[in-house]
């Protein structure tokens, strides 16, 4: 399945450095607010159709889809990617693998023990290693292993090309304890994360010198220590393959090969059907393919009632027949194509869905959860008010149900940013936020500065010689010198405030007048022609406040008499284009395939209508579509004015609207997260927060838009984590100015952060009481919380597809992959399923 929106080689760069800028926040009883807890919490269960070593039969292979052919398979490198883990995760030592239940657990294929011996001066740990470890070479795993990783990631070597060294820093020395087989490893600062190093641990061949480190691990490892070894790396197949390796001493690997085969996610479902691979992770689209082809299984050669041609209706058919029997030759010609070309359709699609009965799809939620993410750099969000009203407009629950419901996972929001429902430190700490709340997100924005009325406001630093300014000059005092335009600026300005101020008066003395009656009746026939404004009264005094006036209800001119009323250019464009919009006169007209496309959230709420461009649209001027609109707007008197767009429409603030920059991946292996955002963007919209969904090729998603900061809003995932102080650190840290004047955002791609958050993660990632550290991170996350730069939305859905047969390999969950157990359970013969052709 597409890792769209997974920063890249995010699983080995979350142990590194941090980043970013936002003031520090004052939340009384953070830590105490929750709405949930680390003891009620549960995980998903994995599901690998679990088998016991004895009824899985030795031999065969099993081809497993990644994305991508592998850009190097060291771990610790910036372009290490999710299948550098995965194939490495089979050739070398993980020291302490994460468990079905996110924890740390010692491995005993490589330790007999490991665990501190001093706190006091120093933290010292000793490792005990595996007797029988040793390397592809028949060379024992000892301490020159471990001390040539030391060196190469501690970061006092700048030769080393290295994307993190978080932890190794903090060793002081690594020695050999009382005999080769043990390590003894003391740190200068203590680490609570300690278990965290060392994996996957290197062979020193690799670790002990730059060259070695920088370029010869990128392509190849000659030397290994897992239940199989690298046997070819061929890109023109693009493969990666693994045999069993013989000097391996612990459970031997069921598998002869295990082949990673690179099928890019919008090929899988033609990869499953025509036998290519064995395992892919697959979208919920594939996931449908499979489980219909289950479900047709006994259908008895009947016509499927889906896919192509699963749509034509009887009569469209006989229609169909009678054009390609028919005697107009060029017509019947068309006709008998098209009937070919969807027999084919159909026989290929039913060919493909026979093949597809050979799988089941495995499903449990991925270590990884999808956050909205608010660049808090510049622009509205960087108002802290702003940010904490988008994310109280949010209805987390109703997206966690729109993504995981259809696919039978449980629906619950994630409350935390720094462990996954059934982790031992898991803690919803949402509550320091708050649930959704429309009303007092309105609150908040009102507060920042945004209203109904500010998009129309003048900028506070406007000043008196602008154009509009001398242009109303000219007006009252035509053909007067400079100094006379100006007393007449100030004298028409004064007579407008007098006025107004006397017609804010009368509106509120004048009850019972016949004015107020009039007014009335004038506010009827508004509410009546624009369906869905609000009531007449507020109707009028918007339009007063806005500038706008009641077309004929203007009070009396200068001289004395009625006159009409002139409504803004612009203000009359948006009233005509918005009333036009609500009658369906406006449909949707922005390309659908410009790149990058960009969609108003709001034109997205209309019904399905909208979408297309009617007979009437004719009707619309050129002029009518064009931003400045009419030169002037005119109404017979007596015609009520429309509410203005701004009504309901994005606030603003001093002449702005308040209009967020959504960014979204562009691929096919992307609709969910597209869907997602179209949610997400209703719902600001309810608020009276605008959105410009801009959609971009995935492979530019993250690296120009994301990293760099172009965004406003963004949705993207980070992987779970059992070292919390450790890999979040990075992540929600506070930035730092660069020398350039630019800010350090290694992965704070939301650039929020605070100086006591950075407190609360150096003094967990100190603390070695294992209960003191994730209280401290509890408090840590309850402060990321109501910073609202990243918002929790949901965990990811994990969708693997897996041959039936197979046992011992599917949706891990959490849980690191035992590839020595994958299997299948009956033998193989020769042109197993991983050979099977259509």
């Amino acid at each position: 399945m597409s890792h769209v929106g997974v920063p890249r080689g995010t699983a080995r760069k979350r142990r590194s450095i941090a980043l970013l800028t936002t003031g520090v926040l004052t939340i009384p009883v953070l830590a105490g607010c929750s709405s949930g807890s680390e003891e009620t919490s549960r995980g998903v269960p994995q599901d690998i159709a679990f088998a016991t070593r004895d009824v899985v039969a030795d031999g065969s292979t099993v081809n497993w889809a990644v994305d991508a052919m592998p850009t190097t398979f060291n771990a610790f490198q910036a372009d290490a990617d999710s299948a550098t883990t995965r194939i490495t995760g089979a050739l070398l030592p993980t020291l302490f693998p994460m468990d079905a239940t996110g924890r740390p657990k010692l491995n005993p294929d490589y330790l007999e023990s490991a665990k501190v011996i001093e706190r006091e001066p120093k933290q010292v740990v000793l490792y005990k290693l595996n007797q029988q470890a040793v390397w592809s070479d028949g060379r024992e795993i000892g301490a020159p292993d471990f001390v040539a990783q030391w060196r190469a990631l501690s970061g006092k070597d700048s030769a080393y090309w290295t994307a993190r060294n978080a932890g190794y820093e903090r060793i002081e020395k690594i020695e050999r304890g009382a005999d080769d087989l043990q390590v003894r490893v003391t740190f200068s600062k203590p680490y609570a994360d300690w278990r965290s190093l060392f994996s996957p641990l290197y062979p020193k061949e690799v670790t002990g010198s730059p060259a070695t480190f920088n370029d010869g691990a990128r392509t190849t490892l000659k030397n290994t220590a897992g239940p199989f070894r690298l046997s070819a790396v061929s890109k023109s197949d693009g493969t990666v393959t693994l045999v069993r390796d013989p000097r391996w001493w612990g459970d031997k690997a069921k598998l002869d090969k295990l082949v990673f085969r690179a099928v890019e996610p919008a090929r899988r479902t033609d990869a499953l059907a025509d036998g290519t691979v064995d395992v892919a992770d697959i979208d919920p689209a594939t996931a449908d393919r499979i489980a219909l082809a289950l479900r047709d299984k006994g259908s008895n050669g009947q016509p499927l009632t889906h896919g192509p041609g699963a749509g034509i209706t009887p009569a469209a058919a006989l229609r169909s027949w009678a054009l390609a029997n028919g005697s107009d030759e060029e017509q019947a010609e068309i006709a008998q194509a098209a009937r070919e070309k969807n027999t084919k359709a159909i026989a290929v699609y039913g060919a493909e869905q026979k093949a597809l009965r050979a799988y089941t799809v495995r499903k449990s939620l991925e270590p990884a959860y999808t956050q909205l993410a608010l660049n808090g750099e510049t622009g509205p969000l960087a108002d802290d008010r702003v940010r904490r009203a988008v994310a109280r407009a949010l209805d987390r629950q109703e997206l966690a149900e729109a993504v995981l419901r259809p696919l039978g996972l449980p629906a619950k929001p994630i409350g935390s940013h720094l462990a996954l429902a059934g982790q031992p430190g898991y803690h919803d700490g949402s509550g320091a936020l708050g649930d959704q709340n429309t009303e007092e997100a309105q609150a908040l924005l009102a507060d920042a500065g945004w209203t109904r009325g500010g998009a129309a406001e003048k900028p506070k630093d406007t000043k008196a010689g602008s154009e509009a300014e001398k242009k109303k000059g000219e007006d009252a005092a035509e053909g007067a010198g400079a100094e006379s335009e100006k007393d007449a600026e100030k004298d028409a300005e004064k007579d407008a405030e007098k006025k107004a101020d006397s017609e804010g008066k009368t509106a509120e003395q004048g009850e019972g007048s016949a004015g107020k009656d009039e007014k009335e009746k004038k506010d009827e026939k508004a509410e009546k022609k624009t369906e869905g404004e609000s009531e007449a009264s507020e109707d009028s005094a918007a339009s007063r406040k806005e500038g706008l006036y009641i077309v004929g209800d203007d009070g009396k001119a200068d001289d004395g008499k009625p006159g009409d009323a002139l409504a803004p250019a612009r203000a009359a464009h948006a009233q005509r284009v918005e009333l036009l919009r609500q009658a369906g006169l406006i449909g949707a007209d922005s390309p659908a395939d410009e790149a990058p496309s960009r969609v108003s959230a709001r034109d997205n709420q209309g019904n399905a209508q909208d979408n297309h461009v009617n007979a009437q649209d004719n009707r619309v001027s050129a002029q009518d579509k064009q931003p400045g609109g009419p030169a002037g707007a005119y109404a017979p008197a007596g015609t009520a004015a429309p509410a203005p767009a701004s009504v309901k429409g994005p606030l603003g603030k001093e002449g702005k609207t308040l209009t967020l920059r959504f960014v979204l991946p562009s691929g096919p292996g992307s609709q969910s997260l597209r869907a997602v955002g179209d949610r997400i963007a209703a719902m600001l919209d309810s608020i009276g927060v605008g959105t410009e969904i801009t959609k971009v090729p995935d492979e530019s998603y993250f690296k120009d838009h994301i990293a760099s900061g172009d965004y406003d809003l963004a949705l993207y995932s980070w992987p779970a984590t059992a070292y919390p102080a450790t890999d979040g650190r990075p992540i929600y840290a506070k930035p730092e100015p660069a020398t350039d004047g630019s800010l350090l955002v290694e992965q704070n791609y939301t650039r929020v952060g605070t100086d006591h958050i950075d407190q609360l993660f150096d003094q967990a990632v100190s603390e070695l009481d294992e209960k003191a550290a994730r209280e401290l991170m509890k408090q840590a996350d309850a402060r990321i919380w109501a910073a609202a730069g990243s918002i929790p939305l949901f965990q990811r859905p994990q969708l693997v597809a897996v041959d039936k047969k197979l046992a011992n390999v599917g949706a891990f969950g959490f849980a690191a992959p035992r590839y020595q157990d994958i299997g299948f359970k009956n033998r193989q013969a020769a042109g197993s399923p991983a050979n099977r052709k259509k």
